[in-house]
């Protein structure tokens, strides 16, 4: 028997998209205005703070489209998971965006080093306060749809690195007006990106753990299956697999042998209820198998098909 589950209304990454439309009308109408004061300025920090507006403009972007596409219903039938796995493209593109931004920065600042820009330090105070105000505008936005999806956590993540960004031109714009050395302007986009690939590379590993189908963080899949081999009537688990399709999203598969004389359905609602309820794993396929049936892992194997076969059920936690 099977049943097709709709997992759109509980989709973190869509409870959380008008966060990130705010969050992108703020950085977008202030990118502009702190690109065109960089030029002005000369100043490095404040030019490689804009650069990383844009990358947030981009990344806000991203995050938006893949949202629209995680919600919306497959109207194909091939997507059997739907688009879920498009908010971690979307998370993946967001690190490789500020890591680019990063090496940009680096390799700016490592070309002024020994020489001496000027630097007109009253737009860039001016601008990078303002700028300063901006992203903490989105970060507040952004900050409570971060716990909850990846996709957001990587647009937050972003404005939160360009926040520092801003705090860094400030810094700078002082340091100038103070010892009259530009040296400040660049040590400080240096600083800017080595926070930035501090920021991204975290990140980067949560997506990549998520796509190549790793356990979700504090699920241990031994301890899954010890608890669901300590279900009344289960002789052996075997094949248990765990995944995060996307935030806040696990997905778990497991077969059960029961004994003879088990009441395979309430072992099934038992197993059922342990991976949603103790475990938080809201889509789970669980295959209740007698313990005279064949192991089919080997080809030839099998017995012919009977009237009598396996019990499976994919259950749906809320």
């Amino acid at each position: 028997m099977g049943h097709a589950h709709d997992h759109a209304p509980g989709h973190a990454g869509g409870r959380h998209a008008w966060r990130l439309r705010a969050a992108l009308a703020v950085i977008g109408a202030f990118f502009v205005v702190e690109l065109v004061f960089g030029l002005l300025s000369g100043s490095l920090a404040l030019l490689s703070d804009a650069g990383h507006m844009a990358a947030d403009v981009i990344t806000l972007s991203a995050a938006l489209v893949a949202t629209r596409l995680a919600t919306r219903p497959d109207t194909t039938g091939r997507r059997t998971y739907g688009s879920y796995r498009a908010e971690m493209f979307a998370s993946g593109f967001a690190v490789l965006i500020m890591l680019g931004m990063a090496v940009y920065i680096v390799i700016e600042a490592v070309g002024r080093i020994g020489s001496e820009p000027e630097i007109q330090v009253g737009p860039m105070l001016v601008v990078g306060a303002l700028g300063l105000g901006a992203n903490i505008a989105a970060m507040l936005l952004l900050r409570s749809g971060a716990d909850e999806s990846l996709n957001v956590k990587g647009a937050y993540l972003e404005v939160v690195a360009d926040t520092a960004g801003s705090v860094g031109v400030i810094i700078a714009g002082i340091m100038v007006a103070v010892t009259g050395q530009a040296a400040w302007d660049t040590g400080v986009a240096l600083a800017i990106g080595v926070f930035i690939v501090a920021r991204a590379l975290p990140l980067g590993r949560q997506v990549l753990a998520i796509l190549a189908q790793h356990a979700p963080p504090g699920i241990e899949p031994a301890k899954v299956a010890d608890d669901l081999a300590a279900i009344p009537g289960v002789r052996e688990v075997h094949d248990v697999h765990l995944w995060t399709l996307t935030s806040g999203m696990h997905v778990a598969t497991a077969h059960l042998v029961t004994e003879p004389g088990t009441d395979d359905h309430a072992a099934l609602d038992r197993a059922q209820h342990l991976l949603r309820e103790d475990w938080g794993i809201t889509h789970a396929t669980v295959q209740v198998e007698p313990a005279d049936h064949a192991d089919c892992d080997e080809p030839g194997r099998c017995p012919p098909p009977t009237t009598t076969g396996t019990n499976s059920v994919s259950a749906q936690g809320n």
